[in-house]
């Protein structure tokens, strides 16, 4: 994570953020329709604590989306190719740290299913689970929810 640098996105990274999304290999076969014609749009990136993580090179490795009211990771993606490298923990200890700036106790995350184990690694707490709602989205999904440590 050394080389890596996370950024407050901005309107002119909406193009990005949405290839990264759409590109994802975690969305294939059934989960497909998902992000098919998903964008991250610039009114999105500006109406929201949107980042994203860099290399040195200024290619985008992954980002997350944090809603504060009510509290939850809405979005959080890394690329496939940096996949195993550390973004996504990097990318989570960063959104603590603004979760905790902001005020808040705890965050919910609705997972993808394949993601739920990554999310309890990092310290999120399985809650229930959020039922299909066809056709946007045809899984059950698991909600857990992330505790921010009041210190850092």
């Amino acid at each position: 994570m050394d080389a890596i640098r996370i950024r407050r996105a901005t309107a002119h990274d909406a193009k990005r953020l949405t290839a990264l999304v759409r590109r994802s290999r975690a969305y294939e076969g059934p989960y497909a329709s998902m992000v098919a014609g998903y964008r991250v749009g610039p009114d999105y990136i500006e109406a929201h604590p949107v980042f994203l993580a860099m290399d040195d090179a200024g290619a985008v490795l992954g980002f997350y989306a944090l809603l504060l009211n009510p509290p939850e990771l809405d979005l959080m993606f890394v690329a496939d190719a940096a996949q195993g490298l550390g973004i996504g923990r990097g990318l989570i200890e960063h959104m603590t740290g603004q979760a905790r700036d902001a005020g808040l106790t705890a965050v919910r995350v609705v997972s993808h299913p394949p993601s739920e184990g990554f999310y309890r690694s990092v310290g999120a707490q399985r809650t229930g689970t959020v039922r299909a709602q066809p056709p946007a989205v045809a899984w059950d999904r698991p909600e857990l929810l992330l505790p921010i440590p009041a210190d850092g």
